[in-house]
């Protein structure tokens, strides 16, 4: 190998070290910021469902590259004795809105939001849709019966109340069944507003309480007119066919009548002239002269 080939390796050599040990060094600086830069946040030491009451035991101190997000917690007294109020999975960082307000507790009535509700409502395994109402879900809330001051000649009437209503437990569940088994349960609570609690109550007491289950992607608000017994069991009249519309026929214009005839009356006719020669002496006259007749006149 010639001694100009040996040159040029070890100055190959000599770069790509020097290359290395800088991009090594520039690699150990940034580690290094980051690591001074990453902060301690309280996360959760295993699975907290909702309603969970929180103890010291369930949380512990992670670390968190870069500045504290929003919201997360960095003490751990802050949290203990709070309430869950939505899922916190093991090594998660705590968000002050999965908790419940200082004093609220743990159990159900942490999960209800401010100005709302939980309405209990009494089913079996009609009203409750065979056990798969389940916390999370929606459901339409009908009732059946006769309104006070009506005949019964129709029969009971059944009407849609309450649309889109979420459910907050099944009996003493409240936590989401992954696998979707069905439980029966003799109570559902309901989350409402106020007014609607007012409506489950006075239906709950006076008439039967049905629960419709729906999907919770359809948030539309339908509007059924209700159903009377009689209407069930009554022949429904066939609707009949929308007729063909009907082209309107083009107007036809009357041509305008043409202007009577005026009437001319005949020229009169001619007066007959008669001519008299008049002698007087040797002068000699002429005079003529117009006899009206009966017609000229």
């Amino acid at each position: 190998m010639s001694q100009r080939v040996v040159v040029i390796l070890l100055i190959a050599l000599v770069v790509a070290g020097g290359v290395s040990l800088l991009v090594y060094r520039m690699v150990v600086r940034q580690a290094r910021q980051n690591a001074q830069a990453s902060s301690q946040v309280v996360v959760a030491a295993r699975d907290l469902e909702v309603g969970t009451l929180i103890k010291e035991t369930d949380l512990k101190i992670g670390n968190w590259p870069g500045a504290v997000p929003k919201g997360v917690l960095v003490k751990k007294d802050v949290a203990i004795g709070r309430g869950v109020v939505f899922p916190v999975y093991d090594g998660e960082p705590l968000n002050e809105s999965r908790l419940a307000t200082p004093g609220a507790g743990g159990g159900l009535a942490a999960t209800i939001p401010q100005g709302m509700r939980a309405c209990a409502v009494r089913v079996n395994e009609v009203v409750g849709v065979a056990g798969f109402v389940s916390p999370g879900q929606r459901v339409d809330v009908l009732v059946s019966g006769n309104a006070p001051g009506s005949s019964n000649n129709n029969g009971p009437k059944v009407r849609t109340i309450l649309q889109n209503i979420e459910v907050l437990s099944a009996g003493q569940n409240i936590q989401k069944d992954a696998e979707g088994k069905p439980v029966q349960v003799p109570v559902v609570n309901l989350l409402v507003t106020p007014e609607q609690a007012e409506i489950l109550s006075l239906a709950s007491n006076e008439t039967r309480i049905q629960l419709v289950l729906r999907n919770p992607l359809d948030t539309q608000l339908a509007k059924p007119p209700g159903k009377e017994m009689a209407n069930l069991f009554s022949p429904e009249k066939p609707e009949r066919p929308a007729a063909a519309p009907v082209a309107p026929r083009p107007r036809v214009v009357a041509p305008p009548p043409p202007p009577k005839p005026v009437a001319i009356p005949p020229a009169p006719a001619p007066i007959p002239t008669h001519r008299v020669e008049v002698l007087n002496g040797d002068q000699k006259t002429e005079a003529q002269y117009q006899l009206k007749t009966e017609a000229h006149q």
